[in-house]
């Protein structure tokens, strides 16, 4: 992690799982909106459908049928992405 990063984003093991089996640009999208939050922290508003799922829970859409999911505890640097795939399986 460089110096520019003020949060640590972790993804658990389902979510290195799925990434290896969704399609490439989705991929290329999601470590994008990986690396913005490194940056700057859980609030990814300009991504479509961004919505806080809860007090420390957030999403949005890496396209028309794939999202991400991720937390950050109030008060922490550590992002936990706990979901990246199909929207039909999203865990909200």
């Amino acid at each position: 992690m460089s110096s520019s990063h003020k949060y640590a984003v972790l993804e658990g093991k389902k979510v290195r799982k799925s990434l290896a089996k969704i399609p490439q640009n989705i991929r290329d999208k999601y470590f994008i909106l990986a690396e913005q939050l490194a940056e700057q922290g859980p609030v990814a508003a300009n991504w479509p459908n961004y919505s806080k799922l809860g007090a420390n829970d957030y999403h949005c859409h890496l396209s028309y049928s794939w999202v991400a999911c991720w937390s950050c505890e109030k008060g922490t640097i550590t992002i936990e992405v706990y979901y990246v795939g199909s929207r039909e399986n999203a865990p909200y």
